[in-house]
């Protein structure tokens, strides 16, 4: 994944997935591999990471005028997960 900064519209990601369930592996990866950068990069961004057994694996990103976006990534590669990260986040204008 190529970190960026990303727009000052993004305001806040919140990411929910469970600790153990094969539903949100590819999330987990993708959070591993990718939050170290994207902090980096982003340093005044909260990035609020919540894990809770058996739920939904998804990103929800918040924008000016508290307007928001999810995306369910349920059963999905680290690979898939990130090509629907990067176009949530393309959102922000």
């Amino acid at each position: 994944m190529s970190i960026r900064a990303f727009s000052k519209s993004l305001k806040e990601l919140r990411v929910h997935m469970s600790q153990n369930s094969p539903a949100s592996r590819g999330l987990r990866d993708f959070i591993v591999k990718s939050y170290p950068g994207l902090k980096d990069a982003n340093p005044g961004l909260p990035i609020l990471i919540r894990e809770a057994s058996g739920v939904e694996s998804r990103i929800i990103a918040r924008f000016e005028l508290g307007q928001e976006r999810k995306i369910v990534v349920d059963n999905l590669s680290a690979k898939d997960v990130e090509q629907k990260f990067n176009a949530l986040v393309s959102e922000a204008k």
